[in-house]
């Protein structure tokens, strides 16, 4: 009897070893849900995010490219962020998640390129993906006005002169935001003083190129100054375009980010935008081909 009962005994604990082992397992496997999901990333059984910051004025162009995009390239998904590339640049700089980078100036890109002048990229940042730099777009600065054109200001000669005379509101965007900075080289172009200006309530400010139209178009200002593909987007009046003696050419550089977590797709992604289908869409704004 004590032999039967010794060796049931030894049955029941191995039984339970057997349990708590199996037990063990499934509950490593359920602790380490994210393994899963990685795994089925990896599988390529969900879609890949590529996130890209944008300047603001790119808003309207980049997201019925989105569209188009879908049937290039079902099992990506864009994420934009729209802001003036100087803080978006900021952003970057300080961690944010971003796959692929589109500034409204050469300034922004070259503060994040390692291989831009030290003149620039003064301290020296390395954000820029090697070999995937391009300068994507070029676009114009115009001088629009609000329906009705009250001041009846019909070239940047005018502007200059209402300025002067003190008898007008001028919209311009912030000094670090590229069209603000445009603005600035306009105004230095005719010997304006933008402090002066400023002081005595001739000019009013917008931190981005968005924020810029909206005052033009709600006629909360008597002029602004933006870019021609933002005027074209919220139906606004331009009276005159600058020059490139006045400020310069407007180019838009592109790149991927070297941080990325996504460097293919987001490489692709800024390949399509190169496309003779996606320059359509920027074509039908005002955009083109830089030259």
């Amino acid at each position: 009897m004590k032999k039967f009962l010794a060796g049931l005994l030894a049955v029941c604990m191995a039984c339970g070893l057997t349990a708590c082992s199996t037990g063990g397992t499934t509950d490593q496997a359920d602790d380490n849900p994210a393994d899963t999901a990685e795994s089925t990333s990896e599988n390529g059984s969900g879609t890949t995010e590529v996130i890209v910051f944008a300047a603001a004025s790119l808003t309207e162009t980049l997201e019925q490219i989105a569209e188009d995009y879908k049937a290039v390239a079902p099992d990506v998904e864009l994420t934009f962020n729209f802001d003036s590339s100087g803080t978006l640049k900021t952003q970057i700089q300080e961690g944010a998640d971003c796959d692929v980078f589109i500034s409204a100036a050469q300034k922004q890109m070259d503060q994040l390129d390692a291989l831009a002048d030290t003149a620039v990229n003064t301290e020296g940042l390395d954000f820029v993906q090697r070999g995937t730099r391009l300068d994507l777009l070029e676009n114009k600065v115009t001088l629009a006005v609000p329906e009705g054109n009250p001041k009846g200001i019909d070239s940047f000669d005018a502007l200059a002169q209402h300025l002067q005379a003190g008898d007008i509101l001028l919209a311009m965007g912030n000094s670090d935001v590229p069209v603000g900075q445009y603005t600035q080289k306009i105004l230095t172009f005719y010997g304006l003083d933008e402090a002066t200006l400023a002081s005595t309530g001739c000019i009013t400010y917008g931190s981005n190129v968005k924020e810029v139209t909206t005052q033009v178009h709600e006629g909360s200002v008597d002029a602004g100054v933006i870019y021609a593909t933002d005027a074209y987007s919220a139906g606004l009046t331009v009276v005159d375009e600058a020059t490139a003696d006045m400020c310069g050419q407007v180019i838009y550089p592109a790149a991927v980010i070297n941080t990325s977590a996504h460097p293919e797709a987001a490489q692709a992604f800024l390949d399509y935008l190169s496309t003779d289908e996606a320059m359509a869409v920027f074509a039908s704004v005002g955009f083109s081909p830089v030259a």
